[in-house]
């Protein structure tokens, strides 16, 4: 027999439209212990339709990803980020917090307002507060939508250089910026 409170973890998460914290779960579960009914329900749907999983201390339901061909709409939008949009997406998630000005050095070219803005729409890059210094600049950081659409625990689950390389995502021309970016950053040690 399920216990009372799993059951209304359970509910909570089901009935959110969003993932959620522990601690938003404690507040419409009531008392008892989250981690232990969390753990004990992400078992009970193992191998099931569907999973319980943990993206970034957040708690959701999803599509077993063996299953999801079967919910894919017929006439699917994707959604295709331009080269810059996707450069910059991936130097705020491996520098985050990030200003603009942080961007555009590290791409080598300035930025419009309209990238970073695609990137908010789209709801994977949030504002993460202001830089102490000259002029306060913003910064920017993933969200939660980032690591949960990717697939991602947290940060620390982005590919490093060499599992870029592995996968041949890195072009000889990238791979021989990057041997010379870190060679030069070894020479100002």
């Amino acid at each position: 027999m399920i216990d009372e409170f799993v059951r209304s973890v359970e509910a909570t998460l089901f009935a959110s439209a969003s993932p959620l914290t522990p601690a938003e779960i404690a507040l419409h579960a009531g008392e008892g212990d989250i981690e232990a009914a969390l753990a004990g329900l992400a078992e009970h749907y193992a191998g099931r339709g569907i999973d319980l999983v943990e993206r970034g201390g957040r708690w959701h339901f999803q599509t077993a990803p063996d299953l999801a061909h079967l919910l894919r709409r017929t006439r699917e939008e994707p959604r295709r980020l331009s080269r810059a949009a996707t450069e910059t997406l991936a130097i705020i998630a491996y520098h985050e917090p990030v200003s603009r000005a942080e961007i555009e050095a590290i791409r080598g070219v300035q930025i419009s307002k309209g990238t970073l803005d695609v990137l908010m729409e789209v709801g994977w890059v949030r504002p993460a507060g202001r830089r102490e210094g000259p002029g306060r600049p913003l910064l920017y950081a993933t969200s939660a939508d980032f690591l949960s659409h990717f697939g991602l625990g947290s940060r620390r689950d982005l590919p490093g250089i060499d599992d870029l390389k592995a996968a041949g995502l890195l072009d000889p021309l990238d791979e021989a910026l990057i041997d010379a970016a870190l060679e030069s950053g070894d020479e100002e040690d």
